[in-house]
């Protein structure tokens, strides 16, 4: 998307593109909200936010991409929560949350990302305290504060 980053959505041919496995949309600074139609990309295995400041909310139907293995949203300050779907993101591997200053907690569901191998919440300065659950991450290699 280099170039279109005056745009503030994502083009609406987006839902037609099935098969794509990588959405790079990294540094989209304007961007300041998923279509909801994003859950039609059922391949998708790594979906890159990483910069898209303007970015509040992520769709509920984000649980739909069942075959997402990385989520970066690292420096989406103004993402002021996460979707309690995510726990449906069991092929999810990787979610970098760095620098995510608005987020005040991680959803209590995260326990069921039992494939999460890589997990980054530095730059959170209103993180209190780790879930409990996080022990139920087994498979959890490298946990960034």
């Amino acid at each position: 998307m280099l170039g279109c980053l005056e745009f503030k959505e994502l083009p609406t041919f987006i839902d037609k593109l099935t098969v794509l496995e990588w959405l790079y949309l990294s540094g989209w600074s304007e961007l300041n909200e998923l279509c909801i139609s994003i859950d039609k990309l059922i391949a998708l295995q790594s979906l890159d936010l990483s910069g898209c400041s303007e970015l509040k909310e992520l769709p509920t139907s984000i649980d739909k991409l069942t075959s997402l293995e990385k989520l970066d949203l690292s420096g989406c300050s103004k993402l002021k929560e996460l979707p309690t779907t995510i726990n449906k993101l069991t092929t999810l591997q990787s979610l970098n949350l760095l620098g995510c200053s608005e987020l005040k907690e991680i959803p209590t569901s995260i326990d069921k990302l039992t494939s999460l191998q890589e997990l980054n919440l530095s730059g959170w300065s209103e993180l209190k305290e780790l879930l409990t659950s996080i022990d139920k991450l087994t498979d959890l290699e490298k946990l960034d504060l």
